[in-house]
């Protein structure tokens, strides 16, 4: 929460031009306050695993949320009982009417699967337009932060000849950046993924700034100017034991894959993994649903306002 300072106080305008941000007494005495409205688009085949580990993330912010578990299409789930969806989730096709602070969008296990094979991919399209008009902020997560970004701005990822998994060293760029508040000047991210987009591709983009990146790994973590596009490459959301359950799936569906790299004590998958990144991932979170969200969404939650709030006007 933003610290309250009296309106004249030199402090206010020190800080306020140090990227800190702090809260005028006239204006928090006039501020309408209301809990936060965030959906959550599930595209991974086990929803319960993914959906525990992002509101984890989202549980330590004083903010009230109001959560929507939202799933693309009705069709059966292999890793997900019936029951669970049925009661959990809507479609986003009964959704699609409402507005909403926040959108956090998942990855997908569809990392070597083109696009335009996807046989939701229209839909998904459709969600990310609807996303620019009616939500003030989107994450989105790995494989849908690559897929936005091909969607919005034509930029195409470029396929790993092994897959990148494991933990990776990384560093922030724009350390007055709010969505990078209170980060070390090296943290570490798990990785899952064989899809690269490469530093250059991001630069060529006006109006997109990268604010993390790995020597390993790449760019890392990329924010529109105007805070309403959110793009992380890793899983910052990851339990301490998910790379090891991936590991293990692709060993027993005989892929032969590479141990993951800095995960395993000696790089000894007979070893017990240990998280080192929980802290950062729930740092970037906080500061996402902070002061991309709650810092700028009007109290009304309306396609007009949510443009007004954008750009001021």
């Amino acid at each position: 929460m933003p610290i309250k300072i009296p309106d004249q106080l030199p402090a206010l305008n020190i800080l306020g031009n140090e990227n800190i941000f702090v809260m005028s007494e006239h204006r928090a005495v006039n501020q309408e306050i209301r809990p936060m409205e965030v959906a959550i688009l599930n595209l991974m085949p086990n929803k319960i695993e993914t959906e525990v580990q992002i509101l984890r993330m989202l549980s330590n912010t004083p903010l009230q949320i109001n959560i929507e578990l939202v799933r693309i299409h009705k069709n059966p789930s292999k890793n997900t009982p019936t029951s669970h969806l049925e009661s959990f989730y809507r479609l986003f096709d009964d959704i699609k009417h409402k507005h909403y602070d926040g959108l956090i969008i998942t990855g997908a296990p569809l990392g070597l699967i083109d696009y335009e094979e996807v046989s939701y991919w229209d839909k998904i399209c459709e969600v990310f337009d609807w996303a620019q008009q009616h939500v003030v902020s989107t994450m989105y997560l790995c494989w849908a932060a690559h897929a936005a970004l091909y969607h919005h701005y034509g930029i195409d990822r470029k396929l790993r000849d092994e897959k990148l998994s494991g933990v990776y060293d990384h560093q922030v760029l724009a350390p007055l950046e709010k969505l990078t508040r209170g980060f070390d000047d090296e943290f570490k991210v798990p990785h899952s993924r064989y899809a690269q987009v490469t530093e250059q591709d991001y630069q060529s983009i006006n109006g997109l700034n990268i604010l993390a990146q790995s020597d390993e790994a790449g760019v890392y973590l990329v924010a529109s100017e105007d805070k309403r596009q959110v793009f992380v490459t890793g899983h910052p959301e990851y339990d301490a034991h998910t790379l090891a359950q991936e590991y293990q799936r692709d060993v027993t569906m005989g892929l032969e894959p590479t141990v993951p790299v800095n995960y395993f004590k000696g790089d000894d998958p007979d070893n017990e993994p240990r998280s080192s990144w929980r802290s950062h991932g729930s740092l970037l979170f906080n500061n996402w649903i902070n002061y991309y969200v709650y810092q700028i969404t009007p109290y009304q939650l309306d396609a007009e306002h949510i443009q007004t709030s954008i750009t001021g006007e």
